[in-house]
C-alpha cells in the first residue's frame, strides 16, 4: 500500500510539473505572438508615414543622406514626438536646416519651427533623425527656434508648434501622452522654457489636444 501511495504521489507531482511547463509554454508563445503583432503594427505605421502627403504649410527641404545628420535608417516605430529647442538664440529655421545639411554637422531633426512660425522638414517621416539620443529609432523630433537665451518661443512659433504636433499626433495615431521633451529622455535642459516652466508645458499639451480634436472633427 505504501508503495502504491508513493507511486500515486509521484504521478501527481509529475502531472503538476507537466501542467506548469505547458502553461509556461503557452504564456511564452502568447507573448511572442503579441510582440510580433506589435512589431508588424509599428512596421505598418512607419510604412504609412512614407506615404503621407506633407501639407503646404510645411516647407519640405529634405537633406541628403550623408551617414551623419541623415543616415537613411528607417524608424522601428513611432512611440513619441520629442520637442527640442535649438539652443542658439536668434537663429532661423533655414539657418538650422542649412547647418544640418552641412559637412560639419552630425545632428538633425525631422522638423524645425522658426521664429516667424515657418516650418521646415529636414528628414523623411519614416526615417531616423539625429536628435533624441537612444530614442532616435522610435521618435519624431522637432527643433524649435527662440529669440533669446530664456528659450521662450514667440507667439508665431508657439502657434506653429501646436499645429505641427497636433497634425503629427493625428497622422501617427498618438495622443498628448506621447508628446515629450528631450529633457524627459536624457535630463538635458531642452527645451529650456518648457523644462523650467512645467505649467507652461502642460498648458502646451492641452492646446495640442484641442487642436488635434479639431483636426479630427473636420
Amino acid at each position: 500500500m505504501a508503495k502504491k501511495s508513493k507511486r500515486k504521489r509521484k504521478l501527481r507531482k509529475g502531472r503538476i510539473v507537466m501542467a506548469v511547463i505547458i502553461v509556461a509554454a503557452i504564456v511564452i508563445m502568447s507573448c511572442l505572438v503579441v510582440k510580433r503583432i506589435n512589431q508588424n503594427s509599428e512596421a505598418k505605421k512607419v510604412k504609412n508615414l512614407a506615404e503621407i502627403k506633407i501639407p503646404d504649410w510645411i516647407d519640405s527641404q529634405i537633406i541628403d543622406v550623408d551617414g551623419a545628420s541623415r543616415n537613411g535608417y528607417k524608424l522601428k516605430g513611432v512611440k513619441d514626438i520629442v520637442v527640442h529647442y535649438v539652443g542658439n538664440p536668434g537663429t532661423t529655421a533655414q539657418q538650422n536646416h542649412d547647418f544640418y545639411a552641412g559637412d560639419q554637422s552630425n545632428v538633425s531633426s525631422h522638423f524645425v519651427v522658426g521664429i516667424e512660425g515657418e516650418i521646415i522638414q529636414c528628414i523623411p517621416l519614416n526615417e531616423m533623425s539625429a536628435a533624441s539620443n537612444w530614442r532616435n529609432n522610435d521618435t519624431i523630433s522637432i527643433e524649435t527656434c527662440h529669440p533669446d537665451s530664456t528659450g521662450k518661443f514667440t507667439k508665431k512659433t508657439y502657434k506653429s508648434l501646436v499645429r505641427l504636433v497636433a497634425w503629427l499626433e493625428d497622422k501617427c495615431g498618438l495622443t498628448e501622452k506621447h508628446v515629450i521633451r528631450h529633457y524627459d529622455i536624457t535630463g538635458k535642459e531642452c527645451p529650456r522654457y518648457f523644462v523650467k516652466n512645467n505649467d507652461a508645458w502642460e498648458t502646451f499639451k492641452k492646446k495640442v489636444k484641442k487642436q488635434r480634436l479639431k483636426i479630427q472633427e473636420e
